[in-house]
């Protein structure tokens, strides 16, 4: 019976590789992903790209915080290494919301950037708070699937030119 048990949860864990890629067709068009923990997505507001990272239950420091800076890594090294800002890509000091969680919304050059930089990733976009406080600290890192993003990711970029 615990076998059983075992398997089934194992089963239903969600687990990054599973972690699709969407597009909704709306209004606002939008890609994202979610991995239960947190969202990463990228939609068309007004004409003009924003991507937006939401972390539903972030670290105090987070929570604390009026801006942070804002980390990508397309494919990290290892998996195991959440703390590693090897290969990643920064948006700087940007303001945090904290509504239900906190996110961040970046808009201009470096969505676009990100844009590519995640439609690129082959396996794993991983997307975290990071602060520079003498040595470089990272929060709320979060693993997201790359399957699907460059499909989702274009629509979005075909509606906002």
């Amino acid at each position: 019976m615990r076998r059983l048990l075992l398997a089934l949860c194992v089963a239903l864990a969600p687990t990054v590789a599973s972690a699709q890629w969407l597009f909704e067709d709306a209004s606002v068009p939008i890609a994202y992903v979610d991995n239960g923990r947190a969202q990463f997505q990228f939609a068309c507001r007004g004409g003009d790209l924003a991507m937006g990272y939401w972390v539903r239950s972030p670290h105090r420091t987070v929570a604390g915080a009026a801006s942070l800076n804002l980390a990508i890594t397309p494919d990290p090294d290892t998996a195991a290494d959440t703390k590693s800002a090897a290969g990643a890509s920064f948006a700087q000091d940007m303001p945090l919301i904290h509504s239900d969680g906190t996110s961040m919304i970046v808009r201009g050059p470096v969505a676009q950037s990100w844009a590519r930089i995640a439609q690129k990733a082959k396996s794993t976009i991983r997307v975290a708070y990071v602060r520079k406080h003498g040595t470089l600290e990272i929060f709320d890192s979060n693993d997201f699937g790359a399957s699907g993003s460059a499909s989702a990711i274009k629509h979005v970029l075909d509606r906002c030119g």
